[in-house]
């Protein structure tokens, strides 16, 4: 290869490195071009300038200057800069309301002014204003739009779970089953949370730290709110300590009272109390009386 042969490869590889590529439905960090009376103007690389209307525009920006805004499309299917936070971004599932149902489908409040389409073919239920459902926020390849879908199953991954018993994940609540509450998984995996293993009131849209409970031979996931084995009995023990320690050193509950009231009292089911109890017992840290379960002194 000749020097000549070189270094224009070596141009057209810089040039390569400088191109943006504009994440549509993401934060883009993107340089001040121009500044006029309605807004700027922002150097979008190969998609070309991004206006920012002005009523989202910082103080004291100016040409030259850095920016990290959110990018969407308006009606008019042009790129548009908004210091404005979404509720959730591309490729993410949320739990959106439904602010408008028209001839196209249902419009969700998202955080930005331009509210987020559900087409009826991405709906699993005629969605009704003012009600809110779990959607997946995607970039449709035909128009280049964001949409979303609340048929979300099939945006969740069929890889095999690297998770292991007892790992921490944060959950989405998708839906109540039967059995219990079916969940998305870190905004990737499906789990299930079993109802009798759950001593809260839990709703649809929740976000919550859940942990694996066991990942079964076919990828399903099963969850739940508190550590297995020891570990868990580790951390209701340290709650039911900070009860009893908020209840000047005693509380009306021992291993006979009823599962009712020990869920009342300390959210947890019978079976963790005793296991709880008894562990706060061996460790001498607690008195187990007639009435009661007080602070040893």
């Amino acid at each position: 290869m000749n020097y000549i042969s070189f270094y224009m490869n070596l141009y057209i590889f810089k040039l390569t490195l400088r191109k943006k590529m504009i994440e549509i439905g993401n934060y883009n960090k993107l340089r001040v071009v121009k500044e006029l009376d309605f807004g700027i103007y922002l150097d979008g690389g190969d998609a070309g300038e991004i206006l920012m209307p002005k009523k989202y525009v910082p103080k004291n920006i100016k040409t030259d200057d850095e920016i990290e805004v959110f990018i969407y499309s308006d009606t008019e299917d042009r790129l548009i800069a908004t210091t404005e936070t979404p509720i959730a971004k591309v490729n993410e599932f949320a739990h959106l309301k439904v602010n408008e149902v028209n001839k196209y489908g249902a419009f969700l409040e998202w955080g930005i002014i331009k509210e987020l389409l559900v087409p009826f073919r991405e709906q699993k239920v005629n969605m009704e204003k003012g009600f809110s459902y779990i959607v997946y926020i995607y970039l449709d390849e035909d128009t280049n739009r964001l949409v979303a879908s609340a048929k979300v199953n099939k945006f969740l991954s069929k890889e095999t779970p690297p998770y292991e018993v007892n790992d921490e994940v944060k959950i989405l609540i998708q839906r109540k089953t039967e059995i219990g509450y079916m969940a998305i998984i870190e905004n990737k995996f499906g789990g299930l949370l079993y109802k009798n293993e759950v001593f809260k009131d839990i709703e649809i849209g929740d976000k919550l730290t859940a942990f694996v409970k066991k990942v079964r031979p076919d990828g399903k996931i099963d969850l739940a709110l508190q550590k297995a084995g020891y570990e868990q009995i580790d951390s209701v023990a340290k709650n039911i300590l900070k009860i009893i320690k908020d209840n000047d050193g005693f509380i009306g509950a021992t291993d006979k009272s009823s599962p009712e009231l020990i869920k009342a009292i300390f959210n947890i089911s019978k079976k963790s109390f005793k296991k709880a109890v008894g562990a706060l017992y061996k460790q001498r840290l607690i008195v187990i009386e007639e009435d009661g379960i007080s602070l040893k002194g």
